[in-house]
């Protein structure tokens, strides 16, 4: 393999940039005329790449790698095209372009199977709050009452379906059938810093965690800051305060990951003991049995915490995914390819961050691949991955697909 293709895929990502609809940043959401742009440019990729090109029926753009006598299910290899606001270059996009230029590669090889590529329209959830739309619909777990969703513009999915040229009468009719699916693979840059720690160029990702999202309110009594005295008063902000580092505690104890993210003082004032307090708990393990118990535990220190204090804690589960874990045959396989590719013994590592591997792990078995990106940056216009580590994530996907050739020819 030449250097050429490791390049060509860092300068179509360097296209695919450009679609955009803020200047000087990148932000390009579901149904927008950028993500037409966007998937126009892939199109004329895929077609170079000698597959057979179609949109379906909420926007996801698609090519295949025709075999002429498919006697096993359809590969399906693929990621999003859509992003953040101000987002970086590589986050879904690259898993795309390594696909289209692997079976560029791959062109004079057949295979006893169809190979599909895809670019999912939406991941993100960015415009309309509702993340993986596109491999929902492709997985057969497409929500009818998302078309009611507005965005911000007071615009609904079924409305910006209808100007986009779909008709939302028809989202997610063409779901794939289990029996007609093999496997999904996605290759995706980590947007964490292990493999660079590693010093890895690429990962297999053993599963993605669960993930669940409360949202508490902390009450206590507001007061002159003043006047009452410290073991006189029920402040609000202070036993978030305790909670967020009993949180912190309770997952270093139990190998997991939370993020108390937002916070927020409904009626602050700098003279004022804070009376109520709004913060929110993101939590994540791998182990969904672990995740749900330990969920049950840590709710009871803070209500601990409340009681010990004199103030009343309400909590909300308002988000909830549970984990996915990738398929050991395919986990095994992509380390054959890895080792295969870099001569190393392969890295196994989660991934807590959701993909759209969790919506297609209700159609078939996924398997991931991670690609090392710098300083672990990601959904931010620092995410950087360079052109070696390209180089080897492509000769990887290549690896897979032979092995897995390999597997259906017996």
């Amino acid at each position: 393999m030449t250097r050429t293709d490791s390049n060509i895929i860092m300068q179509r990502a360097d296209e695919l940039a450009q679609f955009t609809s803020t200047p000087g940043a990148l932000t390009r959401t579901y149904l927008s005329k950028q993500h037409k742009q966007a998937h126009q440019a892939l199109s004329e990729w895929m077609v170079q790449a000698g597959l057979e090109t179609w949109q379906d029926s909420v926007g996801n753009q698609w090519g295949r790698k025709v075999s002429a006598n498919p006697t096993q299910p359809t590969l399906i290899i693929g990621s999003h095209s859509d992003t953040v606001v101000n987002a970086g270059k590589y986050d879904g996009n690259l898993g795309i372009l390594l696909g289209i230029s692997a079976l560029q590669q791959l062109i004079d090889i057949e295979f006893p199977f169809h190979v599909d590529i895809v670019a999912f329209a939406d991941e993100e959830g960015t415009r309309f709050d509702t993340t993986l739309i596109g491999s929902s619909a492709t997985a057969g777990v497409f929500q009818p009452d998302w078309l009611e969703v507005e965005d911000k513009q007071g615009i609904s999915m079924a409305e910006a379906m209808l100007e986009f040229g779909l008709d939302p009468k028809k989202a997610a009719l063409d779901a794939r059938e289990p029996s007609e699916v093999q496997a999904y693979l996605e290759v995706h840059i980590e947007q964490g810093p292990v493999l660079e720690a590693e010093d890895r160029a690429v990962g297999v990702v053993t599963g993605i965690a669960g993930a669940k999202r409360y949202q508490f309110s902390v009450k206590g009594m507001a007061g002159h800051a003043g006047t009452v005295p410290l073991e006189m008063r029920a402040d609000a902000m202070c036993g978030m305060a305790q909670m967020t580092l009993a949180i912190e505690a309770f997952a270093k104890q139990n190998s997991l990951v939370a993020t108390v993210g937002k916070c927020e003082l409904p009626s602050g004032s700098v003279n004022v003991i804070p009376g109520v307090v709004n913060f929110t708990l993101d939590i994540r393990s791998l182990d969904q049995a672990k995740l749900d118990d330990y969920c049950e535990a840590l709710l009871a220190q803070l209500d601990d915490i409340a009681e010990q204090r004199g103030l009343s804690l309400k909590s909300e589960l308002f988000y909830e995914a549970e984990s996915v874990p990738c398929a050991e045959s395919l986990q095994q396989l992509w380390g054959s390819a890895v080792e295969l590719s870099t001569k190393q013994a392969p890295l196994f590592l989660a991934s807590g961050a959701g993909h759209d591997a969790l919506a297609m792990a209700h159609l078939t078995e996924v398997g991931m691949l991670f690609v090392r990106c710098d300083k672990g940056i990601s959904h931010n216009p620092r995410e950087a991955v360079n052109v070696q580590d390209v180089e080897v994530a492509l000769d990887c996907l290549k690896q897979m697909l032979l092995l897995l050739k390999e597997r259906a020819d017996g």
